[in-house]
């Protein structure tokens, strides 16, 4: 099985370039983590879509809302994913997953394992293969040591948790699962940390690597590759300057919105953005992004403006 090899990890993440765990998971920088919170699950969605990463979101509930009463926002998740994943126990198997398990250092239970291995930061992404009763993966004392471990980070769980008020105690710990049962876990094994996992199933499921940037929204979960992450912001960006002068035009009756919904801009729409973010102190922190490529497009077609925005 993959066991948090950091030369496996590393080879599953080819297209990362940038600094690395110790265990070789990519570690994309806490500013861009920071960024993710200011935005929208749609703006992050988007980029990675139109790449082809077409099962990145799995909608899931959620410990603890993301808007408060009054709509401001009350919790999200972001961090980087630890990722493992179960199965049902089989005796000859489970012996030699403990095996493996003492000749690392490790101890404990498999949950405990993945919780033992946690930074600053870190969000644990778990393929419990959808087991409830007694498939509890977490409970208090758990979540207390992810808060401990990561700080602001939590998890996300395609199987059970119990404790629940309990964990609604601890602070800073958002968690996203599938079911409540009172039971503890019991018969399950590991095969793999820190390796692909998948949540849901059919054409509802997710896929999820070590490294991924986690993001924890209202609707569920929504997994970016590391390699995309300052597109996915810069882009994101784009997206949200652009909505503001949208709803501005389209109040002003300046233009229709399908000319607004329309992937590719003409140069005069652009023209006025420009002028908008320029002048508008709603657009001051979108002042510094480079729309060259926007354009671009513009002037010579886009030969993948087939249909309206995403």
């Amino acid at each position: 099985m993959l066991f948090n090899t950091r030369e496996e990890i590393i080879a599953m993440t080819p297209e990362w370039t940038g600094e690395r765990f110790e265990d070789g998971r990519p570690r994309v920088a806490d500013k861009y983590l920071d960024a993710l919170y200011g935005m929208t699950l749609e703006e992050l969605w988007k980029p990675i879509f139109v790449k082809g990463y077409e099962s990145q979101f799995i909608a899931m509930k959620s410990l603890h809302p993301e808007f408060k009463e009054d709509g401001t926002v009350n919790r999200k998740l972001v961090g980087r994913a630890v990722t493992a994943m179960y199965a049902p126990v089989r005796p000859d198997y489970k012996e030699a997953m403990n095996a493996m398990a003492r000749a690392k250092g490790l101890s404990g239970t498999p949950n405990q394992w993945v919780i033992d291995s946690l930074n600053d930061r870190d969000v644990i992404v778990i393929d419990m293969f959808d087991k409830v009763y007694k498939g509890t993966f977490l409970g208090g004392n758990l979540t207390t040591a992810i808060h401990q471990k990561t700080g602001n980070g939590g998890a996300v769980i395609w199987g059970g948790i119990r404790d629940i008020e309990q964990m609604h105690r601890v602070p800073d710990v958002q968690v996203y699962y599938r079911g409540i049962d009172p039971t503890p876990i019991r018969d399950f094994v590991m095969t793999g940390m820190n390796c692909p996992v998948r949540l849901g199933d059919g054409r509802d499921a997710a896929i999820c690597l070590p490294g991924d940037v986690v993001y924890g929204c209202s609707g569920g979960v929504l997994f970016i590759p590391p390699q995309l992450v300052m597109d996915v912001v810069d882009d994101g960006a784009k997206t949200q300057v652009k909505d503001l002068f949208g709803f501005e035009m389209i109040s002003q009756n300046r233009f229709t919105t399908a000319q607004i919904d329309k992937k590719t801009w003409s140069e005069e729409m652009l023209d006025l953005l420009m002028e908008f973010i320029r002048t508008d102190e709603r657009a001051a922190a979108y002042r510094d992004i480079d729309w060259s490529k926007e354009y671009d497009l513009a002037r010579n077609g886009d030969p993948t403006d087939t249909q309206s925005a995403l």
